[in-house]
């Protein structure tokens, strides 16, 4: 065997290994609350409800990637409440973009509909941070 031919068949094998032996990982959050999945969470928009406006509410996010669905029939404006991130107009029916949450877990609302509140906390037994400002 030639040696380019050698080093073919153990780049083959090597690929071959990876991929048979790749496993899987965790669908939830890591146990320290920060990117346990490749997966984004989906946040579901449901309507003008208040703290209900969003689902799940708070979500289990913190650290993790976030698309916000709009399952209601008109479009919303989501936004961080301290202003860093805003994911545009969101259409019904329509996805955002994805954006990693941070770390910390935050708090979120519709810049449409001002009532429209929610947060994202780092696991199920903490609870997100104060909510502070105009959309609490």
């Amino acid at each position: 065997m030639s040696v380019s031919a050698f080093r073919v068949s153990v780049v083959l094998a090597g690929l071959v290994a990876i991929v048979s032996c790749g496993g899987s990982s965790p669908s939830g959050p890591s146990s320290s609350g920060g990117g346990g999945s490749d997966a984004p969470v989906t946040i579901s928009i449901v309507g003008d409800r208040g703290n209900q406006s969003f689902s799940p509410n708070p979500a289990i996010a913190a650290g993790r990637m976030v698309v916000f669905r709009n399952n209601d029939a008109v479009a919303h404006r989501v936004r961080l409440n301290d202003l860093s991130v805003d994911w545009g107009i969101i259409q019904p029916g329509a996805t955002s973009a994805a954006f990693r949450m941070p770390d910390e877990g935050t708090n979120y609302h519709c810049d449409l509909h001002a009532g429209m509140i929610g947060a994202v906390s780092i696991d199920a037994a903490t609870p997100p941070p104060p909510c502070r400002g105009d959309y609490c």
